[in-house]
């Protein structure tokens, strides 16, 4: 017998004997399975499972922080439920009561479960509020600058998610597909709630088939396949805005680009437009200009502006662009360039923020709501931008700048973590790691030892997805998943809602977190939400018992049709205005404008970053260091699991280098080697490719941290090395991609990996 479930890599078969889960299958209707959801079952993955509530000894003792050394280096003391229950709602009452609810973090940023329900993030919010508040954070990693810039310029990034042109538009339409950072089947493998329906690949291949031209301009060649032959244009990282100016400049000194398209669905150009001349700072932003920063030569940009202007064109630009010092601008600029290149609102042209970073954009299945779990109001006003977290733990107090206003980090005294790995996602984890010291106590709901859960003072053992009933219910996705429990949870394991829910009992407020519903009540109840949302887009969904014991709805719409972005607008500019203070794309931004930012001006410009190969550092520090997406897990996600340790080298994460690199520092394939720089350093294995231009290095995330008592980090995790400097005050994004390093070849004794250790239980 099977049933199906739904994971962040896709809908899975579960085979099952005695009602219990034997073995994972791909789903039979998915065109282009992931292999990594297969390994869930893998002993590798159960033998980290946290089991039983554990305390640290130390905080058992009375080491309540103070800039304490001692998390992550001591043994903990396994309690029973009550117990651990008892001591965590006892330090969240003792906390609110001297300090206030503006002293508890709320962290959470485990990506979006695939389980509408049992989504970490929602249930520890929904709790935290239930009980008086806490300091959030805003924005994401993935896309904190963008997030922050596009409501201004364009639309949030949700609609702009949602309105993508679908792929089977592009493949009738789109003529030439030029992108910036490629279009990665690797990070397409996965969609917030769940990709069910893996189509990038196909799609890709599909549009090469029908005569689409393919340009990638990026560092690495490998972040793209067509399944054919496409044209490669390695570009300096960090100098993309350079690139897209100097084509700008192009369309308008050759009168290419698009005056009525400029006039009526666009403001701003008139004040822009004297910078991309140079008339405002005495720098034209030529193709000349921008060969010197960008390694491109001058007559390949000019060639390829009159390219994008000739036919119809799709420019795309990769979500790792924003993540980097001034990462508003690249996507600022991009934007730009497609309006005046005048093609948005056509079939096959215009912009994408970006096919490829999620299986969602270029979806041609409709968009509905619902199906989510109310966080319920949050009384706390404090926040920080989430890449901020440890500025807030060193500086309780100070303020920061963020989206024009003024704010002030609070003091935190507890930090309570439910759903991901802050010592994965985060940059300059050595500064984090003594920033992390100074909260009195850390709770964490953990399935596994991760690096997180070993330096947590209350470690919570919670369920994973097949341990849990839950509903899959992922946004322009093809079905809507039943998820019944196929597996028994390892020891004494609890499900979220069960943590809360007793720790709610606990502080008086049960009701309020609870409203009475056990989790099949909330199942029903999420489900016939979603069941409304789609009924208003054309989409009838059965009522929830037939859905259950179906396991499977395909959702089909009424009227399907395709999907161009942005092309009622383009018809109409007036009946369809933009939520933009003009109604328009905003090509100069008032608001912005009014900020007075420094580094982040009313227009697109070109700033230099404060990490990059044109940089005085990049003399001692000759290599710029990308730390992209794993293909062999999501983030840090399974680590442990066969199918990710299979594509390290001796155990370690791989970092590519070019051959001249390598040759120049007698480095061969498969090599352990030393990545460093003045923050940090972190050994490696060589990987030597010529998919990677000289002078770049790439070392993937989400090898789990693994410091040594030197500070060398052992396993190959990037942000051991990576600057954590806001992109700018605008957004208070991180800056993962603006990093220098050296790489040598390791000749000492190599230390033993302990990533996959468990800590010592008493």
């Amino acid at each position: 017998m099977t049933v199906l479930t739904a994971m962040h890599w896709g809908v899975y078969e579960v085979e099952l004997e005695a009602g219990r889960a034997v073995a994972l299958r791909p789903f039979r209707e998915d065109p282009d399975p992931s292999p990594i959801g297969l390994f869930a079952l893998a002993p590798e993955l159960e033998r980290l499972r946290v089991t039983r509530p554990a305390i640290r000894k130390g905080w058992l003792e009375g080491d309540r922080g103070g800039h304490t050394t001692r998390r992550g280096t001591e043994p903990f003391v396994q309690v029973d439920w009550e117990t651990a229950l008892d001591l965590v709602a006892g330090e969240l009452r003792r906390v609110k009561a001297q300090h206030g609810n503006q002293a508890i973090f709320g962290g959470s940023y485990g990506w979006a479960s695939a389980g509408r329900f049992h989504h970490a993030q929602s249930q520890v919010h929904r709790f935290l509020n239930s009980i008086g508040g806490y300091v959030r954070h805003v924005d994401s990693y993935s896309l904190g600058a963008a997030r922050t810039l596009l409501p201004h310029l364009l639309a949030t990034m949700e609609e702009v998610q949602a309105m993508h042109t679908s792929f089977p538009v592009l493949e009738e339409h789109c003529r030439l597909f030029v992108c910036l950072g490629g279009v990665p089947a690797k990070n397409a493998q996965i969609s917030a709630g769940g990709a069910f329906e893996h189509r990038v690949p196909g799609a890709l291949r599909r549009m090469a088939q029908k005569g689409c031209r393919f340009i990638n301009i990026s560092p690495t060649r490998d972040d793209l396949d067509t399944g054919a032959d496409f044209e490669w244009i390695p570009i300096r990282p960090g100098s993309d805005t350079a690139l897209l100016l100097a084509l700008g400049h192009v369309l308008l000194t050759e009168g290419l680009h698009a005056p009525d398209f400029l006039a009526r669905c666009t403001t701003g150009f008139d004040r822009f437009a004297p910078y991309l001349l140079g008339e405002t700072d005495g720098q034209p932003k030529t193709p000349a200009w921008a060969s010197a920063l960008t390694g491109i030569p001058a007559e390949r940009i000019t060639a390829l502006a009159r390219e994008m202007a000739a036919t119809r064109t799709m420019l795309n630009i990769g979500w790792s662009l924003q993540r980097s010092h001034h990462g508003e601008q690249p996507f600022w600029m991009a934007l730009t360039l497609a309006c005046m290149l005048g093609q948005i609102g056509l079939p096959g042209g215009g912009i994408g923020m970006g096919y490829g970073p999620t299986n969602l954009m270029g979806s041609p299945h409709p968009y509905f709501g619902g199906a989510s779990l109310s966080q319920l109001r949050n009384p706390v006003k404090e926040f920080i931008p989430v890449a901020r977290i440890t500025d807030m733990l060193e500086k309780p107090g100070q303020t920061f700048r963020y989206n024009g206003g003024e704010h002030s980090y609070a003091d935190i005294r507890l930090i309570y973590w439910a759903g991901g790995n802050p010592f994965h996602h985060h940059q300059d984890l050595t500064r984090l790691s003594r920033a992390w010291g100074k909260p009195e106590t850390v709770v964490v709901n953990e399935q596994f030892w991760t690096p997180t859960a070993k330096r947590a003072d209350i470690v919570l053992p919670v369920t994973t997805t097949l341990e849990r009933e839950d509903l899959g219910f992922s946004r322009r996705e093809s079905h809507v998943i039943a998820m019944p429990v196929v597996k028994d949870p390892p020891g004494e394991a609890r499900d979220d809602y069960a943590i809360f829910s007793a720790l709610a009992a606990r502080l008086g407020a049960e009701a309020v977190f609870t409203e009475g519903r056990d989790t099949r009540a909330w199942l029903r109840h999420l489900y016939e939400d979603g069941r409304i949302q789609a009924a208003k887009v054309g989409i009838t969904l059965p009522g929830f018992d037939a859905f259950w014991q179906a396991g499977a709805i395909r959702i089909e719409a009424d009227r399907p049709g395709p999907q161009i972005m942005l092309e009622d607008f383009r018809a109409d500019p007036e009946a369809h205005r933009l939520r933009t203070p003009s109604g328009k794309i905003e090509i100069f931004s008032e608001r912005i404008a009014g900020f007075g930012l420094p580094d982040c001006p009313g227009h697109p410009v070109w700033m230099e970053p404060i990490e990059w190969l044109g940089a005085p550092a990049a003399k001692q520090f000759p290599l710029h260091l990308l730390s992209d997406q794993p293909d062999r897990r999501l983030h840090s996600q399974l680590d442990p699991s066969p199918h990710s340790q299979a594509g390290k080298v001796a155990g370690r994460q791989p970092v590519s280098l070019s051959p001249a690199d390598a040759a120049a520092r007698g480095i061969k394939d498969g090599d352990i080697v030393r990545v460093f720089n003045d923050r940090g350093s972190c050994l490696a294995g060589a990987i030597v490719t010529d998919a990677i231009t000289p002078g770049v290095a790439r070392l993937s995330t989400g090898a789990w941290y693994d410091p040594g008592p030197d500070g060398l980090e052992r396993h190959g995790n990037p942000n051991a090395v990576t600057l954590d400097v806001p992109a700018s005050e605008l957004s208070q994004g991180c800056s993962a991609q603006t990093c220098l390093v050296e790489i040598a070849r390791w000749e000492g004794p190599v230390p033993r990996i302990e990533a996959h250790d468990l800590p010592e239980l008493l």
